[in-house]
């Protein structure tokens, strides 16, 4: 057709120069319609076949590939049924899935699992990021959805397959809820016709079209997009327990020579709150500290640096002075004195060597996860982090700027206290009670813990100093050290 047209105005320009007519204008107006429609249609073609990953032996993802998601595996196992079995399903008579919502904070495998379902299911694997769907011009986004769906149909084809798995990832970008982005109408068009195509979706004919979202913002998502019949499920992708932390450890080091392995325990204890990403990160920088070391294997010592590395940061070429490292070591030396008296076991290390913007650190190492806390238990943790600025002051007489993060940590968590209903106030709702109320509360709670925690530390005043003047010498302070001087 395009030649056809080409052709004829070829004809039709040469009859006009014939005849005398100035085509001059009438080719730059060509020329220009030519150029606009071209550079439309790049900006809604885009390669989303490029962007995903076939399920080669190579780069074949598995579940197997996929620790401390345990429970969201199978969940979404079961969600990829309608594909492995659909003659049992159509036995059953069970509707196929259109949607399946993956939910969880950022590194936590979502992207990994997505890639394994297709391998699981065999299917055709295509995958794009919300934000390559937004563009300044009205209606691009809406071409390039209903591209993606083509697409997905084709490749399945092509590749004999009898189904396609669509992986959108930071879908709230895509799917934000309708009318939040009052100046600019290409955000609404967009997310209509993804609403479009999922309910197009058939589930009798083939290939079949599974839609898998990735979000860790559920909540900012059109219910349009959440209600049954388009997204169907929504699989809760969380961080990893202590399990499930060193089965992704193990995953991460299995190509790495790890010196005792019976040490992963132990990393997967202290690393409490790391998602998968964090944890692979981890076992990277380990190796990387290995290597510079020259060492012929990972040992604890290299796991342990990595955990402060990935925490904290890199170390800094800064050095204090003399008077600053004398303040920051008897800071960091109230903290872990305090945390071993009130949690036994607690303190994993302790060192006065600047990280990120951190002058000293002290690491805590925790028994168990936990999820729960009683009033006691958080008044504990207030009493650690209000130790820091209560041992200057036993020392110095004055506290510093130092201290300022304990403070902001120990106020939310004593307002934490009060709109949990722990405190003398009783239940309450949180947004009802009066701010002067509040504060009085909150600084009831921590004049009174912070007296105590002075007490406590009086009581061990030459341990405290004596720790102090160590950590000055020796920068650092595994726990085997520090317990020589907690005894």
């Amino acid at each position: 057709m395009i030649e056809v047209a080409a052709g004829l105005g070829l004809a039709l320009l040469i009859f006009l120069i014939i005849i005398g007519v100035n085509v001059i204008p009438l080719v730059l107006i060509v020329m220009l319609l030519a150029f606009f429609y071209f550079f439309m249609q790049n900006q809604g073609y885009i390669k989303f076949t490029e962007l995903g990953r076939g399920t080669t032996q190579k780069s074949r993802i598995d579940f197997d590939d996929i620790g401390g998601q345990e429970t969201a595996v199978n969940e979404l196992k079961e969600a990829l049924q309608f594909i492995v079995k659909p003659e049992d399903i159509f036995h059953m008579g069970i509707r196929p899935l259109r949607g399946v919502l993956l939910v969880g904070p950022p590194g936590t495998g979502k992207t990994l699992m997505a890639k394994a379902a297709a391998s699981y299911t065999g299917s055709a694997f295509m995958a794009a990021s919300g934000s390559e769907f937004i563009e300044v011009y009205a209606g691009v986004g809406a071409k390039r959805i209903r591209k993606l769906f083509n697409d997905a149909r084709k490749k399945a084809q092509n590749e004999k397959k009898r189904s396609a798995l669509i992986f959108i990832d930071e879908l709230d970008i895509l799917g934000a809820k309708r009318g939040s982005h009052s100046s600019h109408m290409e955000y609404d068009q967009t997310l209509n016709q993804l609403l479009v195509e999922m309910d197009g979706i058939s589930g009798n004919s083939e290939p079949y079209v599974l839609l898998v979202g990735a979000t860790n913002r559920a909540d900012m998502l059109d219910p349009a997009l959440l209600r049954p019949g388009r997204f169907d499920r929504q699989v809760q992708v969380g961080l990893p327990d202590k399990v499930g932390r060193k089965k992704i450890l193990e995953i991460h080091t299995r190509n790495k020579p790890v010196h005792d392995r019976d040490i992963l325990d132990e990393i997967a204890r202290a690393t409490f709150g790391f998602s998968g990403a964090h944890l692979e990160s981890l076992a990277n920088e380990a190796a990387i500290l290995a290597l510079r070391e020259e060492a012929t294997a990972i040992d604890n010592r290299h796991f342990s640096e990595a955990i402060d590395k990935v925490i904290m940061g890199e170390k800094l070429d800064r050095r204090p002075s003399p008077e600053e490292m004398e303040r920051v070591s008897i800071h960091e030396s109230g903290h872990a004195l305090v945390s071993e008296m009130l949690e036994p076991g607690s303190v994993s290390s302790l060192t006065i060597i600047p990280r990120g913007k951190a002058l000293g650190f002290m690491r805590k190492s925790p028994q168990d996860d936990q999820y729960l806390y009683t009033r006691e238990q958080m008044e504990k943790q207030i009493m650690v982090m209000l130790a820091g600025a209560a041992a200057e002051e036993i020392k110095f007489g004055n506290r510093s700027t130092g201290a300022r993060s304990d403070f902001s940590q120990a106020w939310n968590l004593s307002r934490e206290i009060v709109e949990a209903g722990l405190s003398s106030l009783g239940i309450i709702n949180g947004d009802d009670i009066p701010g002067e109320t509040l504060y009085r509360e909150c600084h009831k709670i921590i004049s009174d813990l912070e007296e105590t925690t002075l007490e406590l530390l009086k009581k061990r005043e030459s341990s405290l100093l004596n720790l102090a003047c160590s950590m000055v010498e020796e920068e650092t302070i595994d726990r085997e050290r520090f317990l020589q001087f907690v005894n």
